[in-house]
């Protein structure tokens, strides 16, 4: 029988860590839970890594996927049981390395938003780290002078202290809004007809299935340390978050 998707928490709270969690499957190495507070990858941020407390056993998650039937399945060192299903679980995500990769990615909403607007470049790649993560631009006319550009505009809405919110639009209204794009080609998902959206308030809004700071004042101090040509006008940045 197939598993129902799988309820996701972080979309409804980017900072719930752990949770109860009744196990609904298994396959070789993995367990599927009715709910997950672990963000499975995508968009170029990694999956989240932490502990299931089941049976007494403390085991390691290496991983997190998301298949096809929006199942998110967690990956575990060594075979498991078919027993387990129905047991509940503690789930417990590894909350510093999951902080560490939101606030890269919440300071990478704003840079592509000043990329776009101010630059007309548009992603066509990214990979979020947790010391440091690299975008790739379209950019035609892009100059080596432009990052300390970039630097100074994105440090200005950092001290701005901007907060975030999730909501989510209608897949149809959602068609009808072309301003929540950051890629030409990769679309969000769409799921139960509905896609997030995540805005910095006062700035921006864009959609976004990942994991977020809850204000732009958390990131500390932003800086582009050092950039490549990845053909004639597609350019990559690399960045990382300085405490201030």
């Amino acid at each position: 029988m197939q598993s129902p998707p799988t309820i996701r928490l972080y979309w409804e709270d980017d900072h719930c860590f752990e949770t109860e969690a009744r196990v609904v499957d298994t396959q070789d190495c993995a367990i599927a839970f009715d709910r997950t507070c672990f963000y499975p990858g995508g968009g170029g941020q990694p999956s989240d890594m932490g502990t299931v407390t089941l049976s007494g056993a403390v085991l390691e998650i290496a991983s997190a996927r998301a298949d096809v039937d929006e199942v998110v399945w967690h990956v575990v060192n060594g075979p498991l049981s078919s027993g387990i299903v129905g047991q509940t679980a503690k789930l417990s995500v590894d909350r510093e390395r999951r902080e560490a990769l939101a606030r890269q990615h919440t300071v990478l909403h704003v840079l592509n938003t000043i990329a776009l607007r101010d630059y007309a470049a548009w992603i066509t790649g990214v990979q979020i780290g947790v010391d440091y993560s690299r975008i790739d631009f379209k950019w035609d006319g892009y100059k080596p002078a432009v990052c300390g550009e970039l630097e100074n505009k994105v440090n200005d809405v950092l001290r701005g202290n901007h907060l975030l919110k999730s909501y989510y639009l209608p897949e149809d209204e959602f068609r009808k809004r072309k301003d929540l794009l950051r890629t030409l080609e990769v679309k969000p998902p769409v799921i139960a007809g509905r896609v997030r959206v995540v805005e910095i308030v006062g700035f921006d809004a864009q959609a976004c299935g990942g994991t977020h700071a809850s204000s732009t004042g958390e990131l500390g101090r932003f800086s582009i340390f050092r950039t490549e040509n990845k053909g004639k006008i597609n350019k990559r940045l690399y960045i990382r978050l300085e405490t201030v």
